[in-house]
Formats: structure tokens, sequence, C-alpha cells
């Protein structure tokens, strides 16, 4: 007798727990996702997480990237080293920027101020 009510109170309380994700929650989620697949494929994967700039000194910002240990492996047998897996990317990235900066004419080598590598977890670091 009491099926329906309990099928109605179940689903009233289906709606008031679900939760809507913000556009910056299914945008780390899908990064998330692609993460797995590609290492559950045995891929590497390497992925901005977020980009942050100082509104009063627009010379310094940051960057979070995320990977996977497959990405590691691809930098080591292409000849970076390190103490740890930041260390690694972090050359990596310098090497990026390096001839991002190359490719615009401008002096790789020019005093633009440092670099900081921040470890947030297993696999992810701050660069700032």
């Amino acid at each position: 007798m009491m099926g329906w009510w309990n099928k109605l109170v179940r689903d009233k309380k289906a709606e008031e727990t679900t939760v809507e994700m913000t556009s910056e929650e299914k945008r780390r989620a899908i990064l998330e996702q692609e993460k797995n697949e590609a290492t559950k494929a045995g891929k590497p994967w390497v992925g901005v997480l977020d980009t942050q700039v100082n509104p009063k000194d627009i010379k310094n910002g940051f960057f979070e990237l995320d990977w996977n240990n497959e990405f590691i492996e691809q930098l080591m047998d292409a000849g970076y080293i390190g103490n740890s897996q930041e260390a690694i990317v972090d050359q990596w990235w310098k090497n990026i920027v390096s001839q991002m900066l190359e490719e615009e004419g401008q002096d790789p080598k020019r005093g633009a101020g440092y670099i900081n590598t921040t470890k947030v977890d297993d696999n992810k670091s701050e660069v700032s």
C-alpha cells in the first residue's frame, strides 16, 4: 500500500541531493577522466588544471599542472632527469617556455623572475 508513498519520498530526496557542478568542477572532472583513460591505456598525459595571474603584478602568476606516471616516463626517455616528478616536469616546463620565447624572437635567458614549484600531491604541482 505504501509503495507509491515511499517512491514519492525517495524521488523527492534524490531531487534534493542532486547538486549542480560548477563549470570549473565539470572542467576538472573532464580532465580527471581524460587522465584516467590515458593512464588505463598506458598513454602519457599532462594537463593544465589552473592558471592564475596576480592582478596587482601581471608578471606574476602560476600554472597548476597534473600528469600521470606515463608522462614522467616519456620525459625521462627524452632525457629529462630529476630527484622528483616535480623536478622533471619543471625542467620540461622551463624548456617549453624557453622555446616559446625563442619562437617570438625573445632572449630565453633574460631576467624574467623565477619559477617556483610547489608540490600539491603525488601527481600535481603548482608552478609560479
